[in-house]
């Protein structure tokens, strides 16, 4: 029996292995959009060469993942990347994946930290928006709040972008400065959760306020921020799952595949579902009792070396 192919382009939903079981087609009926991952091989600290890149593109495709935006960091001073550079990393992964017959489709995009002059560094093509369109991924240092982050993004919608900030649940400092996020959220700046913060990956604190930004309607988009295939794998349809136990699976599908679906074609905002808060905001959220965790404290993964790379993101970003 051949393999059955679902849609073509954009529209690529699947594709179902022969003899695949009924259930395991169910898993996978609904395709899913990854928009931000590290995959790009020794371009920053994600896959750290081609092999990690083609085990991470695997997983992607076993995970019902059609369509992945490469985003490597931009950060002066610790990883210095720019958007020619990315554009053709991402060129050149895309053909050995095509070659090997992956069926994972790339586009450019980058985690885009914030420096001076942000829009016109996005106008200059050195920073990248998402698939050369209006939606472009932001990310502030993780352990210092910056200054007049408000002004940044208000800047970025009147400069006719829109501003994605990404894992916001994960930062140090969202507990002293959750109003702002509220506000940026209500004033057109998209809220990116890692999916594995809803799995704990990175501690009861992001567990806790990834759920309550859920429950409370402000986060639009889910995805990965995979670096490799163990520590940070691509697992976007767990995330799925466990947005489905608390937003309802349709709001889980537009925080997987609508709305990143219209990020990749450029639709306007205006022509998106907007995000559906929790139909039971009594639920409780999942609170880590280790000794000395409180929502806002920083827990992360334990590595060493990453929070050792966090903590120059922060003094850097």
């Amino acid at each position: 029996m051949a393999d059955v192919h679902i849609g073509h382009g954009l529209d690529t939903f699947a594709v179902f292995p022969a003899g695949a079981s009924f259930q395991k087609l169910l898993e996978r009926r609904c395709p899913v959009i990854d928009l931000h991952c590290h995959i790009l091989p020794g371009i920053d600290d994600g896959a750290s060469d081609l092999s990690v890149s083609l085990e991470m593109a695997q997983a992607f495709i076993d995970d019902g993942v059609t369509h992945v935006a490469c985003t490597p960091h931009i950060l002066p001073g610790l990883y210095h990347n720019s958007g020619p550079q990315i554009r053709q990393a991402v060129e050149q992964l895309q053909r050995v994946l095509d070659e090997k017959g992956i069926a994972l489709q790339l586009v450019p995009g980058a985690d885009n930290h914030i420096v001076p002059d942000f829009v016109g560094g996005l106008r200059s093509g050195h920073l990248l928006s998402l698939a050369d369109t209006r939606y472009v991924l932001v990310e502030p240092p993780h352990h210092v709040a910056p200054p007049r982050l408000e002004q940044l993004f208000f800047g970025l919608v009147t400069a006719g972008y829109v501003p994605i900030l990404t894992h916001p649940e994960r930062l140090s400092w969202i507990r002293t400065h959750y109003g702002a996020i509220e506000r940026m959220a209500r004033s057109g700046v998209w809220m990116q959760v890692t999916a594995g913060s809803l799995t704990g990956a990175f501690g009861g604190n992001a567990r806790y306020w990834a759920e309550r930004m859920l429950d409370e309607g402000i986060v639009r988009i889910l995805a990965t921020d995979a670096h490799d295939t163990i520590r940070r794998p691509p697992n976007l349809s767990e995330g799925r799952s466990l947005a489905a136990a608390r937003v309802g699976a349709s709001e889980a599908e537009h925080l997987v595949m609508t709305r990143p679906r219209g990020v990749l074609t450029d639709a306007a905002p205006s022509d998106l579902p907007d995000p559906a808060a929790s139909a039971s905001r009594g639920v409780e959220y999942a609170i880590d009792e280790s000794p000395g965790f409180h929502p806002g404290s920083d827990r992360g993964p334990a590595d060493g070396l990453r929070r050792f790379s966090r903590r120059l993101r922060g003094l850097f970003g």
